[in-house]
């Protein structure tokens, strides 16, 4: 870390000495961002120099979210020291800063330093002002200006835009409840991919030979084209002049489009796939100068349109109060509103662009200004920090220009409140106590919070609860978290609270710890467990009804589910949100006002059909999955099927008796298979690596074109062999193929392993598997007269539950005779080791083995390969993950938080979603809880639950005329989850109302 002391020059950079020089990207740190920006894009980062300018609250969270995403070189610059104020804004700054009296950006550089050991951050304190010579910035590709004056952003600006190349300008301001943020990357910026969406082969139907020709889709899917893009053809039959041809698209309808003259073609015939072709972008921008008087806005709440010029108008006129008052406006000072309104209004008087002034905004702006709403910070700091990667990348489209987000929901409930409440009180609290009050701040000192998940969301959710004072010991609050995962490196690049050391240590002990460092005053209490049915007796009724709220920080729908339910039924408020790649989603549950997460349900992922995956596969996921599917059935299901079956019976002399009396044991005879051919050497592992090769690339081939030839036709007389349906091309084996290699290599280990079976890393060279293959013998092949399913709707049969031949048993029969004759049947042989698939990590051949029998496949069949990157992500189902993300839906959700505390109503609640990449933020109202009329005046909704105080002697007929007198209705039957109790056509059931 370079200190720069202060003097009138910026000194140049030495150039840091990194990985990020040798081009190498650590997959191990960034294979989820990868999935997000792709190597290009992770490339140009590592190439790039930021300078980033204010220490605040909104500064510190742009730092974090750069150089955790991995540029080359960031200086963070500040001239202010820390303040006790400071520590309510800012997660990197300690108590320690604030009495020894040192400088923001001193105290938190070398913490930010230690976010990515492959980013060269370092520091600057010199003044940045009206004077100062700005040549000194044309050694960065980006700059970002926090906490400074407009006249100051202008100069700035002007300076970045005149450059050629360009320097990228952000301007980034937080005042109170309002942000915004300002992009200018010069007057011809281009961009490579807008969207960053994968593009999908889409089958073809039929193609018109017409002018225009009209393409249909197969099966009516969705094409997802707008008119004036462009597509590519590809393995077209018929009109075969298409094929690599690229077209321009005018939509028809939402699964066909039109794509100029074919009529001079040849007729088309059959097949065929088209994908959309990504073509860069050129986008301009204007200098703040320019774009003052005419803003282009992105408006994140259409329920309220005209919001971002209102804020616009406000904040500039806000600048103006600060040019002529070298202040901010006075906390609670009635005559500095009036002052700022007025300021308001010339300032409105001269937008070209503009709306109606916002009183009520301006009022509470000019209250707030001094103050800082953390979760605020956090929000539009995630997507200012994605705002820095495309201007450093290119990858996705750039905001244009200005983005405005206002908090009024949070304060407008507050007017009435007396003004001493939101004074400064001299503790970490006062910026968030401009903002929200005295009362406020107590209430969430005593918020009782249970938070499930510490992952990335996590992290971030439990940096807001520390900046917010949420569960305070001395409040007797307390923040409850669990996760049963523990930190892996790749958590390390957006999971922000943890460092390279804590590696294999638990996630959430080790989040709770980093907490308390931000904030020593919280209270938290970390747990290992899952919640799930099976932990229900810790997280019991008496735990939730301890709870004030509850906060998922999930990555999977199921967990999500049940802990709604457990919410639900304990009338508990839940706040969710998760992130995919740029997109994210925030959703807020309160008990009586809003729908729950089990009131809506997203549709069932398809499953690909069984026949698909087995034989007829046509894109390259197909291949994927069953490359995967092998993966688990031999190396992970069998093993742990094998060690069942020896766990339940005894001896192998016990099971041979057993089935010579003619009993049938579940999965014997797949048991006994495994046992007589189970191997002892490295060589034999090889050799059945050799076999597998055999049948999966050239006999299953043979074996299908055996059973329906390429001239084959269904009974319509259409080609059997016809889009999608591709036929395959069997091949023979050859070691001088890596690809071909790989997968003997690969699998061979995978078998060891399963077996227990030792090998030496001389014995993976090319010579000695050379060696061993020379031996192998392959036997002849002769297809068999088999059935092959070509039914879409037919399922995978269970192998153990199928009925075994008399033939089979009689084999089985011998061989495990045979087994027991040669002492081949030790303890150690009835034990194997069942494999769990492990996507990170590199060395174990896991990824090996699915990304070679996958491409593999794919060359059988034809079908476009996939790299090793995106075959990985398919396999593991990886979700992609960036921090910019993550940053921003944990500050949407604490935002509601804190109106979940003060109890406000319905309408100041807003969900979110938004994609950073295009960029787009939306936020809307939750869905109302829906009610059910019974009788005059009587609703059910999710959240009633009727209760009835009965005794020991209450019986079933008391039960039923207390609900009567109770709530005057007439119950008509009584049951218990599936279970009727009294159904009055029920025979017998009359009797059951004398029951207790």
């Amino acid at each position: 870390i370079v200190v720069i002391s202060q003097t009138v020059e910026f000194p140049p950079l030495s150039p840091p000495i990194m990985a990020a020089d040798s081009m190498e990207i650590d997959d191990s740190l960034y294979s989820r961002q990868r999935y997000v920006l792709g190597d290009s894009a992770m490339h140009q980062m590592a190439q790039s120099s930021v300078f980033l300018s204010g220490m605040g609250g909104l500064g510190i969270e742009i730092a974090k979210n750069i150089v955790l995403a991995g540029v080359k070189a960031v200086t963070l610059h500040d001239t202010k020291q820390c303040e006790t104020w400071d520590l309510g804004s800012n997660f990197f700054i300690r108590k320690e800063d604030v009495l020894s009296q040192r400088r923001r950006v001193e105290a938190v550089c070398p913490r930010v330093a230690e976010l990515n050991p492959y980013v060269h951050v370092d520091m600057s304190s010199t003044a940045l002002d009206k004077n100062t010579d700005l040549s000194f910035l044309r050694k960065y590709q980006c700059v970002i200006l926090t906490e400074a004056r407009l006249s100051l952003q202008k100069r700035v600006n002007e300076f970045c835009h005149s450059q050629q190349p360009p320097i990228r300008f952000i301007g980034c301001d937080a005042y109170g409840i309002c942000v915004r943020v300002f992009c200018d990357f010069g007057e011809e910026f281009e961009v490579s991919d807008p969207t960053g969406e994968e593009p999908k082969e889409i089958f073809i139907q039929t193609i018109t030979q017409d002018n225009p020709g009209v393409v249909t889709c197969m099966d009516n899917q969705p094409h997802g084209l707008q008119t004036g893009q462009s597509v590519v053809f590809r393995e077209v039959n018929g009109m075969v002049e298409l094929n690599s041809t690229v077209r321009q698209v005018s939509v028809l309808s939402s699964h066909s489009f039109a794509i100029g003259d074919t009529s001079q073609l040849q007729p088309y015939a059959h097949g065929g796939f088209f994908v959309l072709l990504k073509t860069p972008k050129t986008y301009r921008f204007e200098t703040i100068e320019r774009q003052l008087c005419d803003p282009q806005v992105l408006t994140p709440d259409f329920s309220k349109p005209e919001a971002p010029l209102q804020i616009h108008a406000a904040m500039l006129a806000l600048d103006d109060f600060q040019e002529q008052h070298s202040r901010l406006p006075n906390i609670g000072c009635l005559q500095d509103a009036e002052v700022l309104l007025k300021l308001t209004e010339e300032v409105n008087a001269t937008l070209r662009n503009k709306a109606s002034v916002n009183t009520d905004l301006v009022r509470c702006l000019s209250r707030t200004a001094r103050g800082t709403l953390p979760p605020l910070a956090a929000a539009v700091g995630g997507l200012a920090s994605q705002e820095v990667l495309k201007a450093i990348t290119g990858k996705f489209a750039p905001l244009q220009q200005w983005f405005y987000l206002d908090a009024i929901e949070i304060v407008r409930p507050l007017q009435s409140v007396s003004a001493e409440e939101f004074f400064p009180r001299g503790d970490r609290y006062d910026g968030l106590r401009a903002c929200i009050g005295e009362s406020m701040c107590l209430e969430l000192h005593k918020l009782r919070v249970f938070m499930v998940g510490c992952g990335a969301i996590g992290c971030e959710m439990l940096k807001n609860f520390a900046l917010l004072g949420v569960g305070l010991a001395k409040s007797s609050g307390e923040v409850c978290i669990t996760d049963p995962d523990l930190i892996e490196k790749s958590n390390l690049n957006r999971q922000f609270l943890f460092r390279p050391h804590h590696i294999q240590k638990p996630k959430s002990t080790t989040a709770a710890e980093a907490t308390r460092d931000i904030n020593p005053d919280l209270q938290v209490d970390a747990h290992l467990n899952k919640v799930c049915p099976a932990t229900e007796s810790i997280y019991n009724d008496s735990f939730y009804s301890r709870l004030n709220l509850v906060v998922t920080a999930l990555d999977n729908v199921e967990a999500r589910r049940y802990v709604d339910s457990r919410c639900v039924s304990n009338q508990r408020p839940l706040l969710d949100s998760g992130t995919m790649g740029t997109k994210g989603h925030t959703e807020i549950i309160v008990p009586n006002l809003t729908e729950s997460y089990n009131s809506h349900r997203d549709p069932p992922e398809e499953e690909i059909p069984f026949c698909t995956l087995k034989s007829f596969p046509s894109v390259i996921e197909h291949t994927i999955q069953w490359a995967r599917d092998k993966f688990e059935n031999a190396f992970v299901h069998k093993p742990s099927m094998y060690n069942s079956f020896w766990q339940t019976h005894s001896s192998a002399e016990v099971v041979l008796q057993r089935m010579q009396m003619g009993e049938s044991l579940e999965g014997s005879f797949q048991v006994i298979k495994l046992l007589s051919r189970r191997p002892s050497q490295w060589e034999q592992c090889i050799t059945i690596a050799r076999l597998k090769f055999e049948k999966y690339f050239k006999r299953k081939a043979l074996q299908l074109l055996h059973s329906f030839p390429l001239d084959t036709r269904l009974k319509d007389g259409s080609l059997f062999w016809q889009s999608p349906k591709r036929p395959p091309a069997p091949f023979d084996f050859d070691l001088k193929d890596s690809l071909h290699f790989t997968f003997i290599v690969s699998t061979a280990r995978l078998f060891a392993g399963i077996y227990n079976i030792p090998y030496s890393e001389k014995d993976l060279s090319e010579e000695a598997v050379t060696r061993i293959l020379s031996d192998v013998k392959i036997p002849e092949y002769r297809p068999a007269e088999k059935c092959i399913e070509t039914d879409e709707t037919a399922k995978k049969p269970d192998q153990i539950k199928m009925p075994l031949s008399s033939e089979e048993e009689r084999e089985a029969i011998t061989q495990l005779e045979q087994a027991i004759a040669t002492d081949s049947v030790t303890a150690e042989r009835l034990q194997m080791s069942p494999l769990q698939f492990e996507k990170d990590d590199d060395s174990n051949g896991h990824i090996d083995f699915v990304a070679s029998a996958s491409a593999l496949r794919a060359r059988m069949y034809s079908i476009e390969p996939a790299d090793r990157l995106k075959t990985k992500r398919i396999a593991g189902k990886i979700i992609p993950a960036i921090a910019t993300a993550t940053a921003a839906v944990a500050g949407l959700v604490a935002l509601e938080l804190i109106k979940v505390v003060g109890v406000y109503g319905f309408e100041s609640f807003k969900n979110c979603f938004f994609n950073l990449a295009i960029p787009v933020v939306v936020l809307t109202e939750p869905a109302p809880v829906k009610r059910t009329l019974i009788r005059d005046n009587i609703y059910f909704s999710i959240w009633d639950c009727w209760t009835i105080f009965g005794n020991e002697d209450f019986t079933l007929s008391d039960f039923i005329n207390a609900v009567r007198e109770k709530y005057g209705i007439e119950p008509t039957m009584v049951v218990h989850g599936v279970k009727m109790l009294y159904v009055p056509v029920m025979p017998g059931h009359s009797k059951r109302l004398k029951l207790t």
